[in-house]
């Protein structure tokens, strides 16, 4: 979308607009069209003109979940190196949000930084326009388009010492909307170039997951070819987000849509029918069912037998596969695997922390494990799939499971001669 440029000069006759449209009445000269638009918005939403930019804050646990969880982590360095250095020289500082406008990582110039806390732009921070009114974060939330928004066309006045250039990140796997990269200043430090450099920027972290998502489709793609070797019938194998890595027995496809929640078995795919669905490295095999015969229960052997070298050990179907685990992981799974029937993410709290409040902190952990094990785990409550058959390497003297774990559930255990 094509914007007009915005220029300081203009900004008393901006004053004057905002001061029309909050009294009802036609704003003469008009505002740039992204501007009026968004004005319009807030207003109906209710936002106050006169209100404190504040919000509550996010709790650091749910800060740092989000970033682990945001494919923007992994571009952060890409960001970083377009923009931290020129923010900080232009007295001004980079913001990075997750797709609800919460701040999850900010950098730049010292002064502006301690600043930036009056209004309240610090990690864990809304800034979506239903928040914090007309601003450069939320308005690009709102219309997906890159937007600068400069002193007197903030919606709420505590913002009109500021400047500010934002521009969207959507993940090129699927087009979604992944966060908002920003940067804010004292109005001061206004330039006109600064949209530019920022979708630039944006544009430059697309390119670097595009890149990324290349590099991970071809190492699928290298798992995959000896599996359709040994398989007949039609079979696929794509990414989690159903881009095509190799094909068996049909024509290829560009990439298969996928169910939101997908999980081993059998699956109805509206393209291809009942399908068995297996889980691989960085992927989903994907065998059309012609008469199959159900496959064998996926089993998983938890090593924990030396405490340097803390394993989950998978087997399917199409073949096996290990995956290494923090202490934490094994922490959390042996409690999975000591009770099978299931725990909510309290009662895992108080198995690994002895705290059932630390909800947030396992829910946190256990996504992480999932992104590994989510073909046997299962949740509400946390669990090992019904199917899966669990077994644990214990180390030969029971107090040396987990040394340096107080977990709860290892300390039962090491105080006794139980073995799962």
């Amino acid at each position: 979308m094509e914007t007009r440029p915005v220029v300081t000069g203009t900004v008393r006759p901006v004053r004057r607009a905002r001061g029309a449209r909050l009294a009802g009445d036609r704003p003469v000269p008009t505002p740039r069209a992204e501007i009026d638009a968004s004005w319009e918005r807030v207003l109906r939403i209710g936002v106050d003109p006169e209100q404190s930019p504040g919000s509550e804050l996010l709790e650091m646990d749910e800060i740092e979940h989000r970033r682990r969880t945001s494919a923007l982590g992994g571009v952060m360095p890409v960001l970083r190196d377009g923009l931290a250095a020129i923010a900080d020289a232009a007295q001004q500082i980079l913001v990075v949000t997750d797709p609800e406008g919460r701040v999850l990582w900010r950098q730049g110039h010292a002064a502006v930084m301690r600043r930036a806390k009056d209004i309240c732009l610090e990690e864990g921070a809304a800034w979506s326009e239903s928040t914090t009114g007309t601003n450069a974060i939320g308005t690009a939330l709102a219309t997906r388009t890159p937007v600068q928004v400069h002193s007197a066309e903030h919606f709420i006045r505590a913002l009109h010492g500021w400047t500010c250039a934002a521009a969207p990140v959507r993940d090129p796997r699927d087009g979604k909307l992944m966060g908002i990269v920003d940067i804010s200043g004292p109005a001061s430090t206004f330039h006109p170039a600064t949209l530019a450099l920022v979708g630039s920027v944006a544009s430059l972290a697309e390119g670097e997951m595009r890149a990324r998502h290349l590099v991970a489709i071809e190492r699928l793609r290298s798992v995959a070819a000896p599996i359709l070797c040994r398989l007949g019938g039609r079979a696929l194998v794509v990414d989690g987000h159903g881009w095509l890595a190799a094909v068996s027995g049909m024509p290829p496809v560009d990439r298969l849509p996928l169910p939101k929640s997908l999980g081993p078995g059998r699956v109805w795919l509206a393209s291809l029918g009942m399908c068995r669905v297996e889980p691989l490295p960085g992927g989903w095999l994907v065998q059309v069912a012609e008469g199959q015969r159900d496959a064998p229960p996926r089993r998983v052997v938890l090593d924990l037998s030396r405490s340097r070298g803390l394993v989950a050990h998978v087997a399917g179907p199409v073949g096996t596969w290990t995956v290494r685990l923090s202490p934490r992981h094994a922490e959390l799974l042996y409690a999975l695997a000591v009770h099978r029937e299931g725990r909510t993410a309290a009662e895992l709290a108080q198995d690994v922390f002895g705290d059932p409040t630390r909800t947030v902190t396992v829910r946190a952990e256990i996504s992480r494990i999932r992104r590994h094990l989510a073909e046997v785990l299962a949740h509400r409550p946390y669990r090992f799939g019904e199917d899966v058959e669990v077994e644990v390497v214990h180390p030969d003297q029971p107090e040396d499971l987990l040394p340096r774990s107080t977990a709860p559930v290892v300390l039962g255990a090491r105080a006794s001669t139980h073995r799962v």
